[in-house]
């Protein structure tokens, strides 16, 4: 099968399509910077110009493909990705590709669209849902290669409380599972993703200081007095992770992974394990 993915060098994009190509599918990666892409997946892989924003681009880069697998993350716009799933699922319509796939979050639920990020999401989701076509929409919790980013300038925090344990999946088993995906006929599913043990985010946090940055402590900045320092010159990033860390502290991990694990095979890495992995390619 040859499968366009989009977002296919990120984070969690890359390990899908490497992935996808050990499986022994064709792989063509979606980009708006070629030269960027090759150097980050290497030549092994087909690539193709475009952006999610231009419809013709996309009939392009599908042209050929029987199936697309998605991973969008509209940062400052998140409405980015409800445009760029539709017009992903219209361009997969008009040129006849017959299956989608797309990283969508495990929160995502009618009840929780009041944040932007998980609107979209809910909006991607229902245009998948009502193309048609084949699909699997996978809905995974916290992933354990999101924890350096808590790591600052010599701290290591998170905003608020967060007392909700979140079971934390590492980005391989994900990739193995939608991979697997493929080989399912006739697939109209959403998938919960959960790996093998839950912790909070402190806890998880303090794991991989423990572990790659000994010593240090994982702390918890209060939302009163991160919007203090959201207003100082530089704090962009900072301003925008507080609505994110307001939803994640008063939302669940929603669903369940039971019928993900039975079809995929369930997430088996462990933090310890992933920890174990990330210091000795240090």
């Amino acid at each position: 099968m040859k499968i366009l993915v989009i977002g296919g060098t990120g984070m969690l994009g890359a390990p899908v399509a490497q992935a996808l190509q050990a499986a022994g599918h064709a792989v063509r990666i979606l980009s708006r910077d070629l030269q960027k892409a090759r150097a980050r997946l290497g030549e092994t892989f087909e690539y193709a110009a475009g952006d999610v924003e231009n419809p013709a681009s996309l009939e392009a880069a599908l042209n050929g493909c029987q199936a697309v697998h998605i991973n969008l993350d509209g940062g400052a716009d998140p409405d980015l990705e409800r445009r760029g799933v539709q017009n992903t699922v219209r361009a997969a319509q008009k040129v006849g590709v017959r299956r989608v796939s797309y990283i969508s979050g495990a929160t995502v639920s009618v009840e929780n669209t009041g944040y932007a990020g998980t609107k979209a999401k809910f909006e991607a989701e229902a245009a998948i849902r009502a193309s048609g076509l084949e699909y699997a929409i996978f809905k995974p919790t916290f992933f354990m290669e999101t924890l350096p980013r808590f790591v600052r300038d010599g701290r290591a925090s998170i905003l608020g409380s967060q007392p909700n344990p979140l079971r934390w999946v590492a980005a391989a088993d994900y990739a193995r599972m939608a991979a697997k995906s493929f080989e399912i006929p006739n697939l109209k599913k959403e998938f919960y993703v959960y790996g093998p043990q839950a912790m909070t985010m402190k806890e998880a946090l303090q794991a991989y200081c423990d572990a790659i940055h000994p010593g240090l402590k994982a702390g918890s900045l209060p939302f009163w007095l991160a919007g203090v320092l959201a207003m100082m010159p530089g704090a962009e990033s900072l301003k925008t992770a507080i609505p994110f860390f307001r939803y994640m502290e008063r939302v669940r991990e929603g669903g369940s992974p039971e019928e993900a694990n039975a079809l995929l095979g369930a997430p088996t890495t462990t933090l310890q394990t992933w920890l174990q992995g990330l210091k000795s390619n240090a």
